[in-house]
C-alpha cells in the first residue's frame, strides 16, 4: 500500500527521470551486449527481434525525448515558467542554429553529418533530438554550476561570468567522453568527414560546443538575472543524476569501443568538478525575493 502511494506522489519530472534512466540502460544493453552478438540477434523470436529492430530505429530517440521531458518538467516545478522557457528556448534555438551551420558549412565544429537513428532531420542535416539534448543537459550543468557558485564570496559579476564558463566547460566535456563512442562504434551516429587527433574529431568541435554553450547560456542569464536562486542540495539531485547518467551513458559506450582516455577526461573535468559544486551547496536553501518571483511565475505560466 506504501508503495502505491509513493507511486501517485511521483512528480512528472520523476517518473519521467526513471524513463529516461531505464531507456539509456535499455539503449546501452542493446549497442553492448546485444549488437556485438549477431549469432544472439538471430536466434531471437519474432517478438524479441521486434523489439531489437525498434531499440535501433527509435530507441535514441525515446531517451533523448524522456530526457528532455524530465527536465523541462523539473524547471518549471522548480525555478518558474519563466525560468524554464527564457533557458529552453535559447538553448533549442541557438544550438539548432549551430548545428545548422556546422552540418552544411563545417563551423563551428568541424565537417561532420548525422546519420539515422536519432529520428527526423530538420533541413535533412539535423535530428530533431540534438538540439533537444543540448537543452537538458545543458540546463543541468548551468544549474550545477550557478549554484555551486552562490556559496563562495565573489562579485556578482564574476559569479555570473564564472557559472556560464563553468556550465558550458562541463556541457562540453560531457561531449568529450560521448562523441568518440557515438561517431566511432561499430554503429555509428554521426560521421566525421574532417578527421581530427582525437579519435577522428578535430579538436575545432569542443571549442565550437563551449563556445555555443557560452553563448545561450549567456543569453538566458540576462533572462534570470544575478538574484541568487534560493536551492538546497536536494534540489540539485536531479539534474546531478540527469548529467551523471549522460556521463555514464558515454563512460560504458567508450569502455566498450576499447577507449579510455576520454573517460578519464570525463571523470577528471566533469564528474569530480560536478560532485564537489554538489557537495558544497548547502542542505538548507537560502530563501530570497527570488523564491516568491519563482512562485508567481508558476501561477502566470501553465504547462499543456
Amino acid at each position: 500500500m506504501n508503495i502505491k502511494q509513493e507511486a501517485k506522489n511521483l512528480s512528472p519530472a520523476t517518473i519521467l527521470l526513471i524513463s529516461h534512466l531505464f531507456a539509456m540502460l535499455f539503449g546501452v544493453a542493446g549497442l553492448v551486449l546485444v549488437l556485438p552478438n549477431p549469432d544472439f540477434v538471430a536466434s531471437l523470436p519474432p517478438i524479441g527481434m521486434k523489439a531489437f529492430e525498434y531499440s535501433m530505429a527509435g530507441g535514441g530517440v525515446v531517451y533523448m525525448l524522456l530526457g528532455f521531458g524530465a527536465v523541462a518538467f523539473y524547471a518549471y516545478q522548480n525555478l518558474g515558467g519563466k525560468r524554464w522557457l527564457t533557458f529552453m528556448v535559447p538553448a533549442l534555438s541557438l544550438s539548432l542554429a549551430s548545428e545548422l551551420l556546422g552540418t552544411s558549412t563545417g563551423f563551428p565544429f568541424g565537417h561532420y553529418h548525422y546519420l539515422s537513428g536519432l529520428g527526423y532531420k530538420i533541413a535533412d542535416l539535423v535530428p530533431f533530438t540534438i538540439p533537444l539534448s543540448w537543452f537538458y543537459v545543458g540546463f543541468c550543468t548551468y544549474l550545477i554550476a550557478r549554484v555551486g557558485l552562490e556559496q563562495i564570496a565573489l562579485p556578482s559579476w564574476i559569479r555570473s561570468l564564472s557559472a556560464i564558463a563553468l556550465g558550458s566547460l562541463l556541457l562540453t566535456f560531457w561531449d568529450f567522453v560521448l562523441d568518440p563512442a557515438m561517431s566511432q562504434a561499430d554503429v555509428p551516429f554521426w560521421v566525421w568527414e574532417q578527421p581530427g587527433a582525437f579519435f577522428g574529431m578535430p579538436y575545432q568541435n569542443f571549442i565550437g560546443w563551449f563556445i555555443t554553450g557560452m553563448i545561450f547560456m549567456g543569453v538566458a542569464h540576462l533572462f534570470w538575472s544575478n538574484e541568487p536562486l534560493g536551492l538546497a542540495r536536494r534540489d540539485l539531485t536531479f539534474p546531478f543524476a540527469i548529467y551523471f547518467s549522460n556521463i555514464l551513458f558515454g563512460v560504458i559506450l567508450s569502455l566498450a569501443a576499447g577507449i579510455w582516455i576520454p573517460v578519464v577526461l570525463g571523470i577528471v573535468f566533469a564528474i569530480i568538478p560536478c560532485s564537489v559544486l554538489y557537495w558544497v551547496t548547502p542542505t538548507v536553501a537560502i530563501t530570497s525575493n527570488t523564491d516568491s518571483q519563482s512562485l508567481s511565475d508558476k501561477q502566470s505560466v501553465s504547462v499543456g
